[in-house]
């Protein structure tokens, strides 16, 4: 029992792979290409990107947005940060895993620089503010006046074997 759930566990991560790169959602490739900017502002319309910072377990790191939210034009080039400080006691990786809501909106969300494109390696009690830069799509629908960008901050000791074989 414990081999095979083991052996399933290992088995998900290359699953998800395939299952990304047939859907389209949420694959690797996006996760690291960045996309290109060309800002093309509607002042007609505001929308407010609100930031969220979630840790799978506590006492690893420090997490959170430097601001809690912003108030966007779409089609405008904008930059805000997440700070982290790693208080495992050793050096160490981590790596943020977005996600954009509501759904309908993840796709009018660019990240045109951003810190979960790479693992992240800190020193021990290393903080830093991490950037990120987006544009929202001016073809986001007009009753969407909401995005929430969230990331979750995985430690090393969180990531699966595969995943630290890319990290390292």
């Amino acid at each position: 029992m414990v081999l095979g759930s083991f052996a399933f566990g290992f088995a998900l991560v290359p699953l998800y792979d395939v299952f990304c790169e047939l859907t389209g959602a949420g694959s690797r490739g996006t996760l690291t290409t960045p996309a290109v900017a060309v800002e093309a502002p509607d002042a007609s319309r505001s929308i407010t990107v609100e930031f969220v910072a979630i840790l799978p377990s506590h006492g690893s790191f420090e997490f959170r947005p430097v601001a809690a939210e912003m108030r966007v034009q779409p089609g405008r080039l904008y930059q805000t940060a997440f700070f982290a400080r790693n208080l495992t006691g050793r050096d160490t990786v981590a790596q943020a895993v977005p996600s954009v809501a509501p759904s309908r909106a993840a796709a009018f969300f660019h990240k045109t620089e951003c810190f979960c494109f790479t693992p992240q390696h800190f020193a021990k009690e290393e903080g830093r503010d991490m950037t990120v830069r987006f544009i929202v799509d001016p073809k986001l629908p007009a009753d969407t006046d909401r995005i929430t960008l969230a990331y979750v901050l995985y430690g090393q000791s969180q990531l699966t074997a595969s995943s630290l074989a890319t990290v390292r």
